[in-house]
C-alpha cells in the first residue's frame, strides 16, 4: 500500500461525512417548515446586523479619526507658530543645533500625542540637514518618516501655506499613524518642511473594542432571534403537524380522531373548525354507509325475492314458447318476445346477485392451474354463432405452448366472454383480434376491435354500472349493463388489472392482466396498451378503475394514465406487428379464425417474436402448472360448484353490453 492510497481513505471518509451532512441539511430544509423559517430568519437577521454593524463601525472610525485629526492639527499649528518665532540671539544666526534643541523640546512637551517630529529643508543646497525628534531612535534620519510618492507630489503642487495629511503606518509597525505636513519659514534659517507624525494606536484600540462588542452583541442577537423564531414557529407548526396527522388517520378510516384544542386563539379556532368539519364528514360518511348498506341489502333482497316468481314465469314462458307452432302468428310472436325478455330478466337478476356478492364482500376465489389459451378457445367456440350472425371474424393470436396460471376458471371465462361479446357488438362487423401472452409473473389477454371506438370521457366511465356511452344506441346482443363492472371485480379478485384504451374511429382494446398466482404482485403486462396497431400522435388515455362502484367516484372511479408514445416508434411497432401477424389457419364452422396450439387440427402460424418472448419468459412455469393441472383435472367433476354455490355450467350469463 502506497502513502497516497493510505491518505485517500481519510479523505474519502471526510468527503462522505460532509456529503451526508449536506444531504441531511437539504432534507431538513425542504421537509420542515420550522427549520426553513428559523434558517431564513437567522440568515436575514445576520445580513441586517452585518449591514448595520458595518455602517456603525465606519461612522465610529470616521469620528475617531476626525477627532484625532483636529487634535493633531491644533498641535501642528502651535509648533509652527513656535518655530516661526525663533530669532537670532545676540546677532548670531540660527544653527543646526538650535533647531534640533528646539524641536526636541517641543517633542518632549508633546510626549504621548506625537510619535515623531521631522524638519526637512526644502532647498537641497541648504546648510541644514534633516532634523528628527522622537521615533525609534533619537538620531534617526529623515527616511524614517513614511513619506509616500503621492504625498511628495501633493507637497510639490500645493501652495506653501497648505496643510496636508495622510494615514500611514508607524515605522516600527506598532499601529496606524497620521502624518501632517506643512511648509514654514524660519527666520535666519530658510524654508523647511515640517512632518508631524501622530500615533493613532489608542483610537485603533478603541475601534477594535467597539467592533468586538458589536460582534458579541450581534451574535447574541442572532441566537436570540433564532430562538424566538423557533419558539414562535413551533407554536404554529405543532398544531399543523397534529392536524396533518389527524387528517391522515381520518383518511385511513379512523373517523373518531380529532385535533386537541387549547385556549381561545386563532390556532384554537382552527382546531375547532377542523373538528367541526371532521364531525360533518363523519356524519355524512356514516349516513352514506348506512344508505349503501340499505341499498345493497335492498338489491340483494329484491333479487332473491324475484328469483322464485321469475322461475315460475320462465317455466310458463318456456311452455308457451315450445307450443308456439300451435298458436296464431300474433300470439306466437308474443310468446317469442316473452321468452327472450324473461331470459334477459333472468340474466339481469343473476348479475345483480353476483354484484351484490362483491358489495357484501362474500365473493371468493377458487384458483386452479388452467391454460388461459384453452379458456380463450372455449369462449370463441361459445360465441361463434353470435359472431357469424354479426358477420365478424375473430382471430386469436396465441403461443403454441400452454399459458398456465392459477385462476378461477369460471370468472376468467366470464371476463373473456364479456370482452369478446362487447368487441363483436361494437366492432361494426370488422375483425376482432384476441391476443394471449405471458411473462415470468403474469398472463394477459387483449381483445382488440376496430369499430366505433371511445373518446376519453367514455374510457373513464366504461366500467361504471349501468353506464352507456350512447343511451339511444340499441343493444343488439342484450346484456344487463353490469358485465364490465362484474368483469372488473373478477379481475381485482385475482389481484389483476382490467384496462381499456379507445379512440373514436379506430376501435378499442381491453387488456386483462392477471398474476400467475393469486398472491403474486404484477408490475408489468406482457401485452402493450395502447395496442401496437393503434395510430397515436402525442398521448393516449388508458383507464383502469379501482372498482366499478360509480356511486363514490373519488375512491372508485377511473384513474386516467397518460401514456406518451413517439410517432416513429408507433410506426415501427405497427410495421413489426404487421409482419409478425400470423396468417389465419382455417375457419371454424362460423366466421371465427383461431390460432391455437399444435393439438388442434388447424394449421398454426403465430407471430415469431411474440411466441419466442412468451416461451422464453414462462415455459418452465407453464410446464410445472400444466403437470399440476393434469393431475387435478383427472379428479375434477364437471358439475363442481364454484365459491358462490352456483354450478360451473350455470355461469353462462353476464355478457353485459358496453355502451
Amino acid at each position: 500500500m502506497t502513502s497516497e492510497s493510505a491518505a485517500d481513505g481519510p479523505v474519502r471518509t471526510a468527503a462522505s461525512a460532509l456529503k451526508t451532512f449536506w444531504n441531511f441539511i437539504l432534507r431538513s430544509f425542504s421537509h420542515s417548515l420550522q427549520v426553513r423559517i428559523v434558517v431564513l430568519t437567522i440568515v436575514l437577521t445576520s445580513v441586517a446586523i452585518f449591514g448595520v454593524g458595518t455602517y456603525m463601525s465606519q461612522q465610529i472610525a470616521r469620528g475617531l479619526f476626525d477627532t484625532r485629526l483636529d487634535s493633531l492639527s491644533s498641535q501642528t499649528r502651535s509648533i509652527l507658530a513656535e518655530l516661526r518665532s525663533l530669532a537670532p540671539v545676540d546677532g548670531q544666526a540660527v544653527t543646526q543645533d538650535t533647531l534640533s534643541s528646539q524641536l526636541s523640546s517641543i517633542y518632549n512637551r508633546s510626549a504621548g500625542s506625537v510619535y515623531s517630529l521631522t524638519l526637512q529643508p526644502t532647498d537641497p543646497n541648504s546648510s541644514f540637514s534633516t532634523i528628527t525628534a522622537g521615533g525609534p531612535s533619537e538620531d534617526g534620519e529623515a527616511s524614517q518618516v513614511p513619506i509616500s510618492d503621492e504625498l511628495r507630489e501633493a507637497i510639490r503642487k500645493a501652495p506653501s501655506d497648505d496643510r496636508l495629511y495622510q494615514s500611514v503606518s508607524l515605522p516600527d509597525g506598532t499601529g496606524p499613524g497620521l502624518l501632517i505636513t506643512q511648509e514654514l519659514q524660519i527666520p535666519g534659517a530658510g524654508q523647511f518642511q515640517l512632518y508631524y507624525l501622530g500615533d493613532l494606536s489608542e483610537q485603533q484600540d478603541t475601534l477594535n473594542f467597539v467592533q468586538r462588542s458589536m460582534f458579541v452583541a450581534a451574535l447574541v442577537l442572532v441566537v436570540l432571534v433564532g430562538a424566538v423564531a423557533w419558539i414562535v414557529t413551533r407554536l404554529v407548526v405543532t398544531p399543523v403537524r397534529t392536524g396533518a396527522e389527524v387528517a391522515r388517520l381520518i383518511a385511513d378510516g379512523d373517523l373518531d380522531e380529532r385535533m386537541p384544542v387549547h385556549g381561545n386563539d386563532e390556532i384554537a379556532v382552527l382546531g375547532e373548525s377542523f373538528n367541526d368539519m371532521a364531525d360533518t364528514l363523519q356524519h355524512q360518511i356514516e349516513q352514506m354507509e348506512r344508505l349503501s348498506v340499505l341499498q345493497r341489502q335492498f338489491v340483494s333482497d329484491v333479487s332473491h325475492e324475484l328469483r322464485t316468481p321469475l322461475t315460475t314465469i320462465r317455466a310458463a314462458a318456456d311452455l308457451i314458447y315450445d307450443s308456439r307452432e300451435d298458436l296464431d302468428p300474433v300470439t306466437a310472436r308474443s310468446a317469442e318476445l316473452l321468452n327472450s325478455q324473461a331470459e334477459r330478466f333472468d340474466n339481469l337478476l343473476s348479475d345483480l346477485l353476483e354484484i351484490s356478492r362483491y358489495d357484501a364482500g362474500a365473493a371468493a376465489l377458487v384458483p386452479k392451474p388452467v391454460d388461459i389459451g384453452a379458456i380463450v378457445t372455449s369462449v370463441i367456440e361459445t360465441v361463434s354463432m353470435v359472431a357469424e350472425q354479426m358477420s365478424t371474424a375473430i382471430v386469436v393470436h396465441a403461443p403454441s405452448s400452454p399459458v398456465m396460471a392459477e385462476v378461477d376458471r369460471v370468472r376468467i371465462t366470464r371476463i373473456v366472454r364479456n370482452l369478446v361479446v362487447n368487441a363483436i357488438e361494437h366492432g361494426e362487423n370488422n375483425p376482432v383480434d384476441v391476443y394471449v401472452a405471458s411473462n415470468a409473473e403474469a398472463v394477459a389477454v387483449s381483445v382488440r376491435d376496430h369499430g366505433v371506438g371511445m373518446n376519453e370521457e367514455q374510457v373513464e366511465h366504461v366500467f361504471d354500472r349501468f353506464w352507456r356511452a350512447d343511451p339511444a344506441r340499441k343493444r343488439t346482443l342484450g346484456g344487463s349493463g353490469l358485465g364490465l363492472a362484474i368483469s372488473l371485480e373478477d379481475a381485482h379478485l385475482h389481484n389483476g388489472w382490467l384496462q381499456v384504451w379507445g379512440k373514436p374511429g379506430e376501435g378499442s382494446c381491453f387488456r386483462l392482466t392477471i398474476p400467475r398466482r393469486p398472491d403474486q404482485e404484477i408490475t408489468s403486462s406482457p401485452l402493450p396498451l395502447p395496442p401496437r396497431d393503434a395510430q397515436i400522435r402525442g398521448s393516449a388515455l388508458v383507464a383502469g378503475p379501482l372498482s366499478s362502484d360509480g356511486s363514490v367516484r373519488i375512491q372508485t372511479g377511473s384513474i386516467p394514465i397518460v401514456v406518451e408514445t413517439e410517432p416513429e416508434m408507433l410506426e415501427d411497432d405497427h410495421d413489426d406487428s404487421a409482419e409478425a401477424a400470423p396468417q389465419s389457419a382455417s375457419s371454424l364452422p362460423t366466421n371465427t379464425e383461431v390460432e391455437s396450439d399444435g393439438d388442434e387440427a388447424d394449421t398454426v402460424e403465430t407471430g415469431a417474436a411474440e411466441a419466442d418472448a412468451a416461451e422464453a419468459d414462462s415455459a418452465e412455469a407453464d410446464r410445472d402448472m400444466a403437470v399440476d393441472a393434469n393431475a387435478r383435472e383427472r379428479s375434477m367433476d364437471l358439475g363442481e360448484p364454484d365459491a358462490d354455490g352456483d354450478m360451473v355450467d350455470d355461469l353462462d350469463d353476464s355478457e353485459g353490453g358496453r355502451s
